[in-house]
């Protein structure tokens, strides 16, 4: 039956055995329809000569149970694929006449004894899958393998992939996230949460050592800023003088801020700062300039070419990597996956619940799909050519159906043979 075609297919899927299996079946049939022929022929002689012979009772009773066997195993065996000489005979070309009620009753034995939680549980308890598994994938040639065919999906999957529709999800997916809420409240309640905690600390100590660091070496920048910005009429040693002191108060003040943790202008700050995050949450003037600087980041052309830069680097960067099979993402996935399938096969705690999770996922689909799977079988018999099917199904078992009429014959005539003998033991 797995050779069976579509409805209106006339090639078979493998011809050479189809020819193997119907001429297997010709012969069979030949040699029964010979044994058939033979019982009549013995039968006419041993009757027409049994008057003569008396002996010949027992081979022409015996000739005459194997027509007998011979003919109803024909009948039986006939019946099953077609009419018998053409007669519709009741209860005759069982198989082309209920084809749909025979796919169904398949259907549903599959479904009953087949598609069963225990059964399936069983067996899967005593397959060990998630130990087999893991013992191919910790095989090098395995796991690249997988990462070879990994790769061909993946590069698949891009090239199928239309870029302006996968450009129309990204800006989708960044103005419904990221443009169209408003900026401030959440910016805020995150600002809020690291000013309170103090995380900030750490940001402005470097912004006051990184400028402390910079007055300390930039006196006379300091100073020359001062002779720029002084009258024509002071003289130039003054301008030194008032120089060197502003750079000097500078420097102390930039000095006293960095070594002093509460200092005035660290404190200040903070306040600052936590009132920037309050005002970001509640104050509808920051929320709009907030929103205002959002628009001006990401306007519409901005986020029409964010959503194409990211789509062009993010393909490129996997069709660059997928190509490579000496890529870092290739040897990383491939060193992964064998050391997931060495996990597998040597660590008992992670195959069990890898095991566990299989069988669970397995009943889940028997539980919830079993007659969906099992009428896979019904709907395909009923798909099928009636005639075809009874032509595929005789072919296939056919050649041992023919063993039923020789073997018909023979029990026929050995039960005649009986059936004479004892009625001429007990009546003469």
């Amino acid at each position: 039956m797995a050779q069976l075609q579509q409805p209106g297919s006339k090639t078979s899927l493998r011809p050479d055995t189809d020819a193997q299996k119907a001429a297997a079946l010709r012969r069979m049939k030949n040699i029964a329809l010979a044994l058939l022929i033979a019982m009549a022929v013995i039968f006419c002689f041993a009757f027409a000569l049994q008057s003569r012979y008396p002996w010949l009772g027992y081979v022409r009773s015996a000739a005459e149970g194997g027509m007998v066997g011979a003919l109803a195993d024909w009948f039986a065996v006939t019946a099953l694929f077609k009419y018998p000489m053409g007669l519709k005979i009741p209860h005759t070309a069982i198989i082309p006449n209920r084809k749909d009620e025979i796919g169904a009753s398949l259907g549903e034995f599959v479904e009953t004894n087949f598609l069963s939680e225990t059964v399936v549980a069983d067996k899967l308890a005593n397959t060990q899958i998630a130990q087999k598994v893991g013992g191919w994938l910790s095989k090098p040639a395995s796991a690249q393998r997988v990462a070879t065919e990994g790769a061909a999906a993946m590069r698949g999957a891009m090239a199928v992939l239309n870029d302006d529709d996968v450009k129309d999800v990204i800006e989708s997916m960044v103005r419904k996230h990221v443009v169209e809420p408003a900026w401030g409240p959440p910016i805020g309640k995150v600002a809020e949460r690291v000013f309170a905690d103090g995380h900030h600390h750490a940001l402005v100590d470097l912004l006051v050592d990184r400028s402390t660091q910079w007055i300390q070496a930039n006196h006379a920048t300091i100073s020359g800023l001062v002779s720029d910005r002084s009258p024509s009429w002071v003289p130039q040693f003054v301008d030194g003088l008032v120089g060197d002191k502003i750079y000097t108060e500078i420097y102390k003040f930039a000095r006293a801020v960095q070594e002093d943790p509460r200092h005035e202008l660290r404190l200040q700050l903070d306040n600052y700062l936590k009132d920037l995050a309050q005002e970001l949450q509640h104050d509808p003037v920051m929320i709009a300039r907030a929103e205002s600087i959002k628009a001006q980041v990401l306007g519409d052309p901005e986020v029409r070419e964010l959503a194409g830069r990211t789509w062009e680097t993010v393909k490129t960067a996997l069709f660059t990597a997928v190509d490579d099979p000496n890529s870092e993402l290739r040897l990383k996935f491939t060193s992964a996956v064998q050391d997931f399938g060495t996990r597998l096969a040597t660590d008992p705690e992670l195959a069990g619940k890898a095991n566990a999770w299989i069988s669970d996922a397995a009943s889940y689909l028997v539980r919830t799909y079993k007659h969906e799977i099992a009428s896979i079988i019904t709907d395909t018999v009923e798909r099928w050519d009636a005639v075809e099917t009874s032509e595929k199904i005789e072919l296939q078992v056919g050649k041992d159906l023919q063993f039923i009429r020789i073997n018909g014959t023979v029990v026929g005539s050995l039960a005649g043979l009986a059936i004479f003998t004892v009625a001429t033991l007990v009546f003469h």
